[in-house]
């Protein structure tokens, strides 16, 4: 079963920035649509953005103007930059690999932005 593995959360005072980082170790990376998701406290997980095989891109209107996906197949890493932050933004962040050939997820990283 692939494992993906996520890195780069932590505690950041509003305003600032954070880099996560996944990766995907034993598939073609390259042919999968990778997305990033999160879920707050005593909240549903939530869709973030979305880069596509082809490097299209999309996210969710809080996010947008903020945070930047994106992804490196050389590495078989995705990636997702954050700046400026707010507390809202605090949540456990998982990423996830899609395709034909299978639908695979990390275990998360959490990101704390204190109010």
């Amino acid at each position: 079963q692939v494992q993906l593995v996520e890195s780069g959360g932590g505690l950041v005072q509003a305003g600032g920035s954070l880099g996560l980082s996944c990766v995907a170790p034993g598939i073609v990376f390259k042919f999968y649509t990778l997305t990033w998701f999160r879920q707050a406290p005593g909240k549903q997980r939530e869709w973030v953005a979305t880069i596509s095989d082809t490097g299209a891109v999309n996210y969710v209107d809080s996010v947008k103007d903020r945070f930047t996906i994106s992804r490196d197949n050389t590495k078989n890493t995705l990636y997702l930059q954050m700046n400026h932050l707010k507390p809202e933004d605090t949540a456990v962040y998982y990423c996830n690999a899609k395709s034909f050939s299978g639908d695979f997820w990390g275990r998360g990283t959490q990101v704390t932005i204190p109010s």
